[in-house]
């Protein structure tokens, strides 16, 4: 079965490789305390369930708790080491299997490996307080090697502690004007994927939430992101294919055999 890829919006992607179906940070709101959504539809009932869920940090666009607990029953979910402690909402849901991985760290799913590898991003779960867990990305390695980084900022150790892969989902914005440290814009993106150099590569976390009543206020930071990402890829990492999907548009990205 060939590796088929969905972005659902924001950094929502469902995985499929090897008969398993991945989700990865489920965010399935129509509006986020100040966020709304302002670009593609939500995905039908059907394609929010998953073999196993990936939750890259505790932030509340990526571990969205009421997302989660729509989940079936038995479902497995990865979250960071100390995620129960810090979100109480979590420990709610005793439908779900829930385990806690650190970088380093690997869960094998079905035929697949998932190999959790280090972010650069804050992680703790509110801006101020004592909760935190690491951010992290993840390799799904199973007919392809998929990695997915969650939130993270370029590191020049990025290569060497994500290894080789064949896909990268890489974010490429955010939701407000401004991105910090520890975020990747289209242009840290693009030199991201130079160190990384895999076939093909994925923008997400952009044009899908913007804060209510900001639309006059650049709005390029909201349509443009994944378009800049093309360009600056085909100059930055020309061997990689770049795939910008539609919300609810799939790929099935070339990989090594």
């Amino acid at each position: 079965m060939p590796v088929e890829i969905t972005w659902w919006g924001h950094a929502t992607c469902a995985v499929e490789d090897s008969d398993v179906r991945v989700l990865t940070d489920p965010l399935f709101a129509r509006r986020l305390a100040h966020l709304r959504r302002r670009r593609g539809e939500l995905p039908p009932r059907d394609d929010r369930r998953a073999d196993v869920v990936l939750v890259s940090h505790l932030h509340a666009d990526h571990l969205h708790v009421p997302s989660l607990a729509g989940l079936a029953p038995g479902t497995r979910v990865l979250v960071p080491r100390g995620a129960t402690r810090a979100v109480p909402g979590l420990r709610r849901l005793t439908g779900l299997r829930l385990t806690e991985v650190a970088p380093g760290d690997e869960t094998r799913v079905g035929d697949l490996v998932v190999r959790t590898v280090p972010a650069r991003h804050d992680g703790r779960r509110l801006p101020v307080g004592p909760h935190r867990a690491p951010a992290l990305g993840f390799v799904i390695e199973g007919e392809a090697r998929t990695y997915f980084a969650g939130d993270t900022g370029l590191f020049d150790t990025m290569a060497r502690e994500v290894g080789p892969v064949d896909v990268a989902l890489l974010p490429v914005g955010g939701w407000g004007p401004y991105l910090g440290e520890g975020h990747l814009d289209p242009e840290r993106a693009a030199r991201a994927l130079a160190l990384l150099a895999p076939r093909s590569a994925v923008p997400v976390h952009y044009g899908t939430y913007w804060p209510i009543g900001m639309d006059a206020v650049r709005p390029h930071e909201f349509h443009t992101p994944g378009d800049e990402f093309v360009r600056l890829a085909a100059e930055l990492a020309p061997g990689t294919a770049v795939h910008r999907l539609a919300h609810g548009e799939s790929v099935r990205p070339e990989v090594a055999r």
